[in-house]
């Protein structure tokens, strides 16, 4: 049965397979609960067998367990399975069957992607409920200003770590009641962030000792690094540095034919919440406390072109050259120069 392709539709509560052996015919059409045991039982009987499955929220254990199996498994890019989505009968049974069918007759047309690490991503889950919290305490923070504002008062400007303890003082009779309960929970929001940020500071000491390189890069801080290097995980996997744009959708879209080429906008793909980092970072690259480098001589060109929304393309074009120059520090491990300018072969006369 190595010969078998699999296509697998992946549910929260239960998965719907389809095989097909090495002619395409349909040999078997099921649905499996979604549970690690049930797993191992169903597909041990399918030794060396192919398997096909889109990108989702139970895709990455679940390939870590086939591939541990010794299952070929490969995961497609549900962005990219038009003959899927876009189809007017679309069902599960349906989708397991173009899984495999997709997967039998080209890879390439399967846009496969690639799950990090179980270790990767319990470090990157550290990042990320930081910042879940940090979107929490910004929300709580807004509407407590609201409310007061709402009343005829104002809280004064201060830091977000102190803004608990600051607004106190200046809630209006009346409202204190209600907003100094979730002055409490701002605080409580706060305590946990700093923990946070220590753990991922020692994570970094501990085991990614290339964050200092690129947080050389000034605007680069140990949270956007750490969540590049977790992101990517191996620099290895890309050939060149400009592939990295593209991963993280940081690179237009194209829509070209004949002698029209239209201006779209970036793909958004890959990792959004290190792309809203890299964004930040080209940002303040390119405002009042950035240094001169070339990114922002980059991007002040870009400024200088004028025409419709000029800064925010600026931005995005800094943050995929961003991401291009954390790639080849990491890889190469040189020294961030910030006026570097590299050199153009010259061509030999013939």
């Amino acid at each position: 049965m190595g010969n078998v392709t699999i296509g697998m539709d992946l549910g929260d509560k239960n998965h719907v397979v389809c095989g097909l052996d090495q002619k395409g015919n349909k040999c078997f059409h099921r649905r499996i609960l979604n549970d690690q045991d049930e797993l191992v039982k169903f597909f041990s009987q399918y030794p060396n067998a192919t398997v096909a499955m889109e990108a989702g929220t139970h895709s990455p254990w679940i390939s870590r367990l086939l591939n541990d199996m010794g299952l070929h498994v490969m995961v497609g890019n549900p962005r990219k399975l038009r003959v899927i989505w876009d189809n007017d009968k679309k069902d599960d049974n349906y989708d397991a069957e173009m899984l495999a069918r997709v997967a039998r007759v080209d890879t390439k047309l399967f846009y496969p992607v690639s799950h990090r690490s179980l270790s990767a991503q319990i470090d990157l889950e550290l990042l990320q409920a930081r910042d879940a919290l940090v979107k929490s305490r910004t929300s709580l923070i807004n509407h407590v200003r609201g409310s007061v504002k709402a009343v005829g008062k104002r809280i004064p400007k201060c830091s977000t770590p102190c803004f608990h303890r600051k607004a106190k003082e200046h809630l209006p009779k009346g409202l204190d009641v209600t907003l100094l309960p979730m002055l409490e929970t701002i605080g409580q929001l706060t305590d946990q962030i700093k923990v946070y940020d220590k753990q991922i500071e020692n994570l970094c000491l501990e085991k990614y000792p290339e964050v200092e390189l690129l947080t050389s890069i000034k605007g680069i801080g140990t949270l956007t690094a750490l969540a590049f290097i977790l992101v990517l995980e191996d620099h290895s996997r890309f050939e060149k540095s400009r592939q990295v744009g593209s991963f993280l959708g940081l690179t237009p879209r194209r829509d070209q034919s004949g002698e029209t080429d239209k201006q779209l906008r970036i793909t958004k793909a890959g990792n959004p919440f290190l792309r809203r980092l890299l964004v930040s970072a080209a940002q303040y690259i390119l405002g009042s406390f950035g240094e001169k480098c070339n990114l922002r001589e980059f991007g002040e060109r870009l400024c200088e072109r004028g025409g419709k929304n000029a800064k925010k393309r600026a931005v995005v074009a800094v943050a995929r050259k961003l991401a291009v120059l954390l790639h080849h520090l990491w890889a190469t491990g040189e020294v961030y120069d910030p006026h570097y300018r590299p050199r153009r072969r010259i061509k030999k006369a013939a």
